[in-house]
């Protein structure tokens, strides 16, 4: 199965809200294959379309168990229907690669939206399925991990962040 390369910070496209997906084609369940082995790939937990530059709203989930095992799901146009509580946790991106940042979230939330067969789904979670969720669905609403940080954290940060800004032109350029 081929993979795709993951997008990252500096690169416009990541602040660009996703369209919804109003048909559920194979180009949409092979999106999500690619999508799979791309996250396989890069050993994380959630992917989203606009992180491989695919503007659509979907989103991929592969979170670890216990026994060692991975729980895997798509979800198509998801909405945040609930959450409860609030948690700060170190977060990580793969769009932002390097840049790990205590972020603040709700602690259990509730997502409705589509699985690849069309059908409605939803899925109630808490802990890293939590926050994964809500991660990738920042994602599809151009939010990125460092735009939850405070202005002085983003200012500490401004160095790297520019070094990241500065190779993503260059990958841009050489396409």
């Amino acid at each position: 199965m081929a993979q795709r390369s993951v997008v990252t910070y500096g690169n416009p496209f990541l602040k660009r809200r996703a369209s919804e997906i109003t048909e559920i084609d194979d180009s949409v369940k092979k999106l999500a294959e690619e999508m799979f082995e791309t996250l396989d790939r890069s050993r994380g937990v959630g992917l989203a379309a606009p992180q491989v530059g695919v503007p659509l709203r979907l989103i991929v989930l592969s979170i670890p168990s216990d026994d060692g095992t991975r729980w895997k799901c798509a979800i198509v146009n998801p909405e945040l229907v609930s959450k409860n509580g609030r948690i700060t946790s170190e977060e990580g991106c793969l769009s932002v690669p390097g840049v790990y940042e205590d972020i603040t979230r709700a602690e259990e939330v509730e997502v409705k939206g589509l699985d690849l067969e069309g059908k409605e789904m939803r899925v109630k979670g808490k802990g890293l399925l939590a926050k994964a969720v809500q991660h990738e669905i920042d994602h599809i609403n151009g939010i990125l991990i460092v735009d939850r940080l405070s202005a002085i954290k983003r200012h500490v940060l401004q160095k790297r962040l520019r070094k990241l800004e500065e190779s993503s032109k260059g990958s841009r350029a050489q396409r």
